[in-house]
Parts: C-alpha cells; structure tokens; sequence
C-alpha cells in the first residue's frame, strides 16, 4: 500500500463511519480506498459509486485546496455510477 493511500485511509476512516452507501476513491499510479459504514480501508471493491483523480488532485481535494465540484466539471475527477452516493460523499469531506 502506498504512502498516498495509507494517509488517505488515515483521515477518511474517522470521517466516513457510518456513511451510507459504498464509495471508492481510485488515486492514479497509488492504489484505492474504499469507504463504506465501517469507515475507510485499502481495497478495490466495487462500490456504489467509484471516484478516480490524480495524487495531486485527489491530495487538494483532502486538504481542501482543490473543489471537488470543481475538480469535476474541470475533468480532473471522474465519476463512474451513482451520483447521489457522490454527493453524500462530497457533503462527508466538506
């Protein structure tokens, strides 16, 4: 597991336990998360809704230097299924 996906585990776990639905953020050359009502782990389960960004996009977007609406409509983020997941997601991060 990469450094990236460890960190990024680190800080969703407390954050997304109890979300409803399943979610994967797919972070390009470092590996996925996975979040579900468990909280946030290292895997590539399918998900309701799979979210696929940079390092840099995705570590903006953690830090909140990078709009995840923005990153979005920027073609920086891609979005593969459900976008009603996507959008608890985003209200999780914010």
């Amino acid at each position: 597991m990469s450094k990236v996906v460890e960190a990024a585990v680190a800080a969703l776990d407390p954050k997304a336990k109890g979300f409803d639905g399943t979610a994967k953020f797919v972070i390009e050359g470092e590996g996925s998360v996975y979040i579900d009502a468990e909280g946030a782990r290292a895997a590539d389960d399918e998900a309701d809704v799979t979210l696929t960004a940079s390092r840099e996009t995705f570590e903006g977007m953690m830090n909140g230097e990078v709009n995840p609406t923005t990153a979005f409509m920027t073609g920086k983020l891609k979005v593969d299924g459900s976008m009603g997941t996507a959008m608890k997601l985003g209200a999780l991060l914010g």
